[in-house]
């Protein structure tokens, strides 16, 4: 198997005057918060946002895993919804000391490009910051941080630059060059 290098950037705010937040696209967008913890829905967000930019790391998850991670205090996901259909998440990670990841975020390939992503990185970044009054047993978020690597959209490090996030960190790995699964086999060219 090949490997291909990859680079990994990790970005920041370190306060909610931080986010520059996007414009709210035409028509009609909305962002729900999931509440109830679903493997299945969980899984189909990550596979048919991740599907055809190789994320795989969650593809040998079992039900059980996905409903322990989704069960864990203070983890939401967030969904965006053109006309009623699921077009992106973000996935909030809560971690010690008042940091909260944005451990996954992006859209559903057919609906990239009509400025939805802009508008769920802001309503989601600004979920982070204020995680801790919808969970008051957690420390007020002090950071909001995420990471981004080569392999994900062309516009995602600039879509979170214009929302105020800064690089702190850049890494590259050598990375097994892997087919995009998709959100099944089969569903994009190799």
């Amino acid at each position: 198997m090949s490997s291909a290098p990859v680079t990994t950037w990790s970005l920041e705010q370190t306060s909610p005057a931080d986010l520059l937040p996007a414009a709210a696209p035409d028509g009609d967008v909305r962002i729900v918060r999931a509440e109830v913890p679903s493997p299945e829905f969980s899984r189909f967000l990550y596979t048919s946002v991740g599907g055809d930019i190789r994320w795989t790391d969650r593809l040998g998850w079992t039900y059980a895993r996905w409903q322990e991670y989704l069960e864990r205090y203070g983890v939401e996901t967030w969904v965006a919804y053109d006309r009623g259909t699921p077009a992106g998440y973000v996935e909030l990670e809560p971690q010690d000391e008042g940091v909260v990841e944005i451990a996954y975020f992006g859209l559903v390939p057919a609906f990239r490009g009509r400025r939805i992503g802009g508008h769920l990185l802001s309503y989601g970044t600004a979920r982070a910051w204020d995680l801790a009054e919808r969970r008051p047993e957690r420390t007020p978020t002090k950071r909001v941080w995420l990471h981004t690597c080569s392999k994900d959209g062309e516009h995602a490090m600039a879509n979170y630059q214009r929302r105020g996030f800064k690089l702190f960190d850049t890494k590259v790995e050598l990375e097994a060059d892997v087919t995009p699964p998709g959100p099944w086999p089969g569903a994009y060219p190799a």
